[in-house]
């Protein structure tokens, strides 16, 4: 197959009936036996989460980039996925939670149904079959039928047991109209391991990482129809008219030299949607990556600092050892330079974590906590900063098992309108700390105001 513009490129989007049922495992090992063949695939991932599109990439070569209704709005979904699919010979889309579960109290908004529509893309349901039989064609039946506008082109069946439970399972659905595209026996080899938020991030797993994604290929290559998926892949709709790849719009700059922004990276810092670098970028800054757990000094030259999502609180040792860092983050911080933090970045930038010393830019203390934070929220900026003025309305997301107290500074960074009112985050001198992740491409206005701070600050 050649390449195609990416307005026709072939697509098809991994779905599942409820979490759980091995959608991370199908569409990971899809998108690594098609790229196999020698296929440019264009991996995506519908919702919020960071870690899933880590495993995309190492399976495609390619970055993984998020679909988000809710985050991005509705019509940014289609260009988002142009963008990332430009130059690819078909894309695969993983779902989130179950088909049709969508933000909370929103009806199908952000939904893996949702952006399936969106997309006019084909859906392959995947279903742990592992304790059921007739049943299958049930819940295939109804999962087809639900929506007229969401298309299931076909059926994986996950985990099952034996010759004698596919033959069964097969039978059952001859009668549901959907093609069984694959069956997939229980296979311990492709398990991932998981911890507080979910799967462990590939930045962590070294080899294992690999070792994991070259055995869902070989699941996925002996027990699917690859041919058979691709055609389906290739049956996609046309996109809405008007349709075009979003780009991030370059800022005209008559300097010569662009300000430096330093993204915190490395095992402690993986969460991060590859279009802030992007936008950063075109708004006219140097992007340099640096890793908190090695690096013992800022990039030379840094402008600015944008420290965003992952797991200090596992690292937290390794964090806190690492002094000399630490101390440049103050200083940066203390000379009024910008910089950004989300969730993990606002614990690093507290006086402690679990006890630990981290950077004390921020008058708080950060502990592990029982309890998960997690949801989308619709936010307005509080105060004035390097991110946005006051009264910017930007949609996030939520997810952590950690608590900063204080919640807030004497200038919040948000004022959450729901799902309850409060303020939360901190605004001082050039810093911008939240627990709230957002999605620049909403409001690329975000990054060229950080960016013109860079350059005047």
């Amino acid at each position: 197959m050649t390449s195609l513009p990416a307005g026709s490129v072939p697509r098809l989007v991994v779905a599942a009936p409820s979490s759980g049922s091995g959608k991370t495992t199908v569409a990971t090992g899809l998108m690594a036996a098609l790229a196999s063949r020698g296929l440019a695939v264009s991996p995506h991932k519908v919702g919020p989460d960071y870690i899933d599109p880590g495993y995309h990439a190492l399976a495609t070569g390619r970055v993984g980039r998020n679909l988000d209704a809710y985050l991005c709005g509705a019509e940014l979904v289609a260009p988002l996925f142009l963008h990332g699919a430009r130059g690819c010979d078909i894309a695969v889309v993983e779902g989130v939670m179950g088909l049709y579960d969508g933000a909370a109290g929103e009806g199908e908004l952000a939904s893996t149904a949702h952006v399936a529509k969106l997309l006019r893309a084909p859906v392959v349901l995947v279903v742990d079959a592992s304790s059921q039989s007739r049943s299958v064609a049930a819940l295939v039946h109804g999962f087809a039928s639900w929506d007229p506008e969401v298309r299931v082109g076909g059926v994986i069946l996950n985990k099952v047991g034996s010759d004698r439970h596919e033959a069964l399972l097969r039978e059952a659905l001859d009668s549901a109209g959907v093609p069984v595209l694959g069956v997939l026996r229980r296979a311990a080899p492709v398990a991932t391991p998981s911890r507080h938020l979910g799967l462990v991030p590939v930045a962590e797993r070294g080899s294992q990482a690999v070792e994991a994604v070259a055995a869902m290929a070989a699941l996925v290559g002996d027990g699917c129809d690859l041919e058979a998926l691709e055609t389906l892949a290739r049956a996609a709709g046309p996109l809405p008219g008007g349709s075009a790849p979003w780009t991030p719009v370059p800022t005209r700059s008559d300097r010569k030299s662009p300000p430096r922004v330093a993204v915190a990276g490395g095992p402690a810092f993986t969460f991060s949607y590859a279009e802030h670098s992007e936008l950063l970028a075109a708004a006219g800054a140097e992007v340099v990556t640096f890793d908190p757990l090695r690096d013992e000094e800022l990039p030379e030259g840094t402008a600015g600092l944008v420290v965003g999502g992952g797991f200090p609180e596992v690292y937290a040792s390794e964090l806190s050892a690492n002094e000399p860092l630490r101390k440049a983050v103050a200083e940066l911080a203390l000379s009024g330079a910008p910089v950004a933090a989300e969730c993990a970045g606002l614990l690093y930038l507290c006086r402690e974590l679990d006890g630990l010393p981290m950077c004390g830019v921020l008058d708080a203390s950060a502990r592990m906590s029982e309890r998960l934070t997690l949801g989308y929220r619709d936010a307005v900026a509080v105060s004035d900063s390097a991110l946005a003025v006051a009264g910017t309305r930007m949609r996030g997301h939520e997810f952590h098992r950690t608590v900063v107290e204080p919640g807030a500074g004497a200038a919040p960074a948000w004022g959450m309108r729901a799902p309850e009112r409060r303020v939360e985050g901190f605004v001082e001198r050039g810093v911008h700390a939240s627990y709230l992740h957002t999605h620049w491409a909403s409001e690329p206005g975000v990054a060229r105001r950080f960016v013109e701070r860079c350059r005047t600050s």
